[in-house]
């Protein structure tokens, strides 16, 4: 039995929307739920688990949508009323006197005078305008929030630069701040090696095979996927990696990205040769024509950037992990084809750019150069 609830203008970000659909799951009596907001793309995702009823294809994008597959309507409609405990819970209890919860950015930043960062995960048409004040008040911006048109982007990173704050995004899901993981972010060491990371996905791999081998991080800093766009500039990859080139703490400096326009990549190459430190480069997606170039080291996986920067810190290595998942595989009698899924544009980037050399026939639903197009089913 399928129950659906749909809140008009409710929005949440995705970590709580998980959160809220796992506790949810394991509900007694619940066979499976789905809390999306209502995009096109997550409307796909509930038909895919046969959890889209008509109410929830009814919905806007900026609703939320919570489906709940019960044992039966009376476990389906159990779950639905839980909601709300569960989402007090997660906060921490609006209304458990927990104390006063500021109404808006100025109230907080005058209740917390000491952040010097605001987190934003708002619908994207109101995001910029929330950074806007972020930057007036004096703070740095993590921009959770995607579907910020691009115009308001450049203008919210020139005027960030102007004051000399930061801004990591938009739709910046991952970042690590004094050793404080923002969005998605692994619990890594402290270390000597700084990241800017223009590719979420990216960032995470990089970091934790980095704690893996033994080392550590001193900051990850995202940039968002635009920003080195020939329209945006590399403006907040710019100002990170002269930060991380300052940072006394910062022995070692990693930039990941997806592939960037080559005027913008040529300015950041050209800041990163300036500093003594070793900057190791990895665009996703591309292989490097060189492996070195003064200070600058050119890495082809991620793997490969985080064990280069490892040792380019000249740390002892830590004992090899265990191999993630149960290694190579053979082909089972008659197969001829190997498919793979995954939950990151990067890493489908990376695999591809892998496979390309050993895989005659490879296809993509986001092909690179020389890879074909998946035919949609």
């Amino acid at each position: 039995m399928l129950c659906t609830e749909i809140r008009r203008g409710a929005y949440y970000d995705s970590v709580v929307l998980m959160q809220l659909q796992r506790a949810l799951a394991r509900l007694p009596g619940v066979v499976d739920a789905g809390v999306v907001m209502g995009a096109a793309a997550n409307k796909e995702l509930l038909a895919q688990s046969n959890l889209l009823t008509p109410e929830a294809a009814a919905a806007g994008p900026d609703d939320l949508i919570l489906v709940v597959q019960g044992k039966d309507e009376a476990a389906a409609q159990a779950a639905l009323a839980q909601v709300d405990g569960l989402l007090a819970r997660r906060s921490g209890g609006a209304g458990d006197g927990a104390g006063y919860r500021p109404k808006t950015l100025a109230a907080a930043a005058a209740q917390a005078p000491d952040a010097n960062w605001v987190l934003i995960s708002t619908p994207g048409r109101y995001a910029a305008a929330v950074a806007q004040e972020a930057l007036a008040l004096g703070r740095h911006v993590f921009l959770y929030s995607d579907n910020v048109p691009l115009a308001e982007e450049v203008q919210l990173k020139r005027t960030a630069a102007e004051k000399g704050l930061l801004v990591m995004g938009p739709d910046c899901g991952t970042a690590i701040v004094n050793g404080v993981g923002l969005g998605f972010a692994n619990r890594v060491r402290r270390g000597p090696i700084g990241l800017v990371g223009a590719s979420g996905t990216g960032v995470q791999q990089i970091t934790a095979r980095i704690h893996q081998l033994g080392s550590g991080i001193t900051h990850a800093l995202g940039t968002g996927g635009r920003d080195l766009s020939a329209a945006v500039g590399g403006v907040t990859a710019r100002q990170a990696l002269d930060l991380l080139l300052r940072d006394p703490a910062t022995r070692v400096v990693t930039l990941v990205s997806k592939p960037p326009a080559p005027e913008v990549a040529a300015a950041v190459l050209s800041l990163a040769q300036r500093g003594e430190k070793p900057v190791v480069i990895q665009l996703v997606g591309e292989r490097p024509r060189r492996t070195q170039d003064g200070n600058l080291h050119f890495a082809a996986t991620l793997d490969e950037a985080a064990e280069l920067a490892v040792r380019l810190v000249a740390q002892p290595r830590a004992a090899e992990p265990e191999p993630f998942g149960p290694g190579p595989l053979p082909f089972a009698p008659g197969q001829r084809y190997v498919r793979g899924l995954y939950s990151g544009g990067t890493l489908a980037y990376e695999a591809q750019m892998i496979l390309q050399d050993d895989v005659r026939a490879l296809y993509a639903n986001a092909p690179l150069a020389g890879v074909q197009p998946l035919a949609q089913a």
